[in-house]
């Protein structure tokens, strides 16, 4: 199993707050991703419950179990960091058996998990070179596989495809969504990037200044924000936010609307602009408008469309993909 529970749990450090106070339930199979801006504190909530931090207040529970005083060692956790952290010297095989050998694990059981864990991350023709023999992949599937053979009621990612390269982080992506099917474990996976949450996630918990501001699929944070800025973060590009006479008259402080539900017409619409910029991105093109009052608006338009700088364009809004929001920034229902 690998259910856990966050109660009351709070982090300071000196008169610093980093979390004023986060009560959250994770199911067992789950994969849950903390994403926010740098600072928000994501890494330092995960780090709390792999207990690499101590509490200031509040409980961890694992499996109904109070851990909040058990050692990092003790909770039945595993963790892979943004760096790899592999040991130069040793081949991927004994990278794998490095922490089963510690824990002093018969060497028939430790070569059993590691062909096993070698299998299912593809690495069984690369178990005698060392790290520096790998690509930056490799050596992240290296990391998760010494993971994998702890059998841990939990994976703990903090943001471990941060120094892969764009393509290679699709790919590794892919592998680790394919990895939590196949292993049927309990995941939280950290990162900055809402790519990576829309993506992988079965839930997203949005973090901002240490305050969870909402939790939910992938498709409700996206379809129904409940703030300013959720609305602001899920999603890409991020949704134009317009204050103003034209959220005036929605009767909000601020209403939202998403690039690809804003029409480009002719004439007539809800707002009149001029194409800054266009950037073509083979299936889309994203238009960077200026429209007066309502400010710079991103809208998604066909692949092909041929708008330049310095054309004029009217826009055009769908009123039942509008999100109005109050003057704290919370939604309007």
């Amino acid at each position: 199993m690998g259910r856990i529970s966050l109660k009351h749990v709070r982090k300071a450090f000196g008169d610093a707050v980093i979390i004023p106070g986060a009560d959250l339930e994770i199911e067992h199979g789950e994969f849950v991703v903390f994403v926010g801006p740098s600072g928000c504190g994501k890494s330092t909530l995960l780090r709390l419950i792999a207990g690499l931090e101590d509490l200031t207040s509040g409980q961890i529970l694992i499996d109904g179990e109070d851990v909040s005083d058990v050692p990092p060692a003790k909770r039945g956790l595993a963790m892979v960091f943004q760096s790899y952290a592999l040991y130069p010297h040793m081949s991927v095989r004994n990278n794998i058996a490095f922490g089963l050998k510690m824990a002093g694990e018969p060497q028939e059981q430790i070569d059993d998990k590691v062909a096993k864990a070698a299998a299912t991350l593809n690495l069984t023709e690369y178990l005698d070179r060392k790290p520096r023999q790998l690509s930056g992949g490799q050596r992240q599937r290296v990391a998760i596989g010494r993971a994998i053979v702890r059998d841990p009621k939990c994976f703990l990612f903090d943001e471990p495809l941060s120094n892969l390269d764009a393509a290679l982080r699709v790919n590794m992506r892919v592998f680790i969504m394919q990895l939590h099917q196949q292993l049927d474990a309990t995941m939280i996976y950290v990162t900055h990037d809402q790519v990576e949450a829309m993506t992988m996630a079965d839930r997203i918990v949005v973090l901002n200044k240490g305050v969870i501001e909402q939790v939910g699929s992938p498709l409700d944070l996206y379809n129904k924000p409940n703030s300013v800025f959720v609305a602001g973060f899920i999603g890409s590009p991020k949704m134009n936010l317009i204050s103003g006479a034209l959220a005036a008259k929605h009767n909000a402080t601020t209403i939202g609307i998403r690039p690809e539900h804003i029409a480009l017409l002719v004439a007539g619409g809800d707002v009149q602009g001029t194409i800054v910029l266009t950037e073509h991105l083979g299936s889309d093109s994203f238009l960077h408008v200026d429209a007066g009052e309502a400010g710079r608006l991103t809208v998604r338009a066909p692949g092909d469309y041929m708008g330049k700088p310095g054309d004029a364009v009217s826009l055009s809004f769908d009123n039942a993909r509008i999100h109005r929001f109050d003057s704290q920034g919370k939604v309007l229902v």
